[in-house]
């Protein structure tokens, strides 16, 4: 962990939000023969994604890899959207992964697939139920209403790489939070809001299901993803207009994953089209 400079704030200063503990995380998660290959924690970045595709691309990573911030200043969404938080506020991490054994055409469901371990991660460790907003939002219920509290940003690093992304509010207060819209662990009355905890739980559950599915081939449906995704997914039966790419949008029922991870969605029309890329709104029923 990088040293704490006497002349900046103390990293204690919030005792709320102590810092990870890189020693213990590593103890719980490196082991022969695991995913997980080494653990890194920096004080502060512009953007772990960023930073894990350039060591990658240098060969300073190999597969496993995992790059945690306490604090990101330059972090991204999907559309090239912005992430801020206060320092230590939440989980700011990205993994290298490597599925040499999986199709390049099946390489899409590597953000769902990381959506479906975090939520089971935080499901056991943070005893919230977190659903999923197609295609890489993570969303708690706070005073009864939908937020966005996390989001996935996967990326190409290199010909056989792939850096997944994940930022996570975590003990965000409701006058920290960046729109009224969003939302946190906290305010969703976790149980927990030890971040190591929460990131031991969610690698984990992350090795558990890309271990399943890099044996599968890929295949979401003998990897049992598809169902998983489905299962967890907020976006499923709701009303959704989804803004695509050149202007259109499309209006209808979402209605299904299909085997590509693409959403399908059904206009009043009956027709059905497949989505694979877009932002996605939830309307409100009439």
């Amino acid at each position: 962990m990088t040293p704490h400079n006497a002349s900046g704030p103390s990293r204690w200063s919030d005792l709320d939000r102590p810092p990870l503990n890189v020693n213990a995380l590593r103890r719980g998660l490196l082991h022969e023969g695991g995913l997980w290959t080494s653990v890194d924690v920096v004080q502060r970045t512009g953007s772990t994604n960023s930073d894990l595709v350039a060591r990658a691309a240098s060969g300073a990573a190999e597969e496993g890899a995992v790059l945690v911030a306490e604090e990101q200043t330059a972090g991204r969404g999907r559309l090239d959207r912005r992430w801020t938080a206060p320092a230590r506020s939440g989980l700011f991490f990205s993994v290298l992964l490597r599925p040499a054994e999986v199709p390049l055409e099946r390489w899409g469901w590597l953000p769902l697939l990381t959506g479906v371990a975090v939520a089971t991660g935080l499901s056991r460790a943070a005893g919230v139920d977190t659903a999923l907003k197609w295609p890489n939002d993570l969303l708690v219920t706070v005073g009864g209403e939908e937020r966005k509290a996390g989001g996935i940003l996967a990326e190409r690093a290199g010909e056989d790489g792939v850096v997944v992304g994940v930022g996570l509010n975590v003990s965000l207060r409701a006058d920290e939070l960046p729109v009224p819209q969003a939302g946190s662990l906290a305010l969703a009355d976790a149980v927990s809001t030890d971040r190591d905890t929460l990131l031991r739980s969610v690698l984990r559950s992350l090795e558990t299901w890309y271990d399943r599915w890099r044996s599968a081939g890929g295949d979401p449906v003998t990897s049992t993803l598809q169902e998983a995704y489905a299962a967890g997914c907020a976006t499923l039966g709701r009303q959704v207009r989804a803004e695509l790419p050149g202007g259109r949008a499309l209006l209808g029922e979402a209605v299904a994953i299909d085997g590509d991870g693409r959403l399908v969605i059904a206009t009043a029309e009956g027709v059905r089209e497949a989505v694979g890329a877009g932002d996605i709104v939830h309307l409100r029923p009439a």
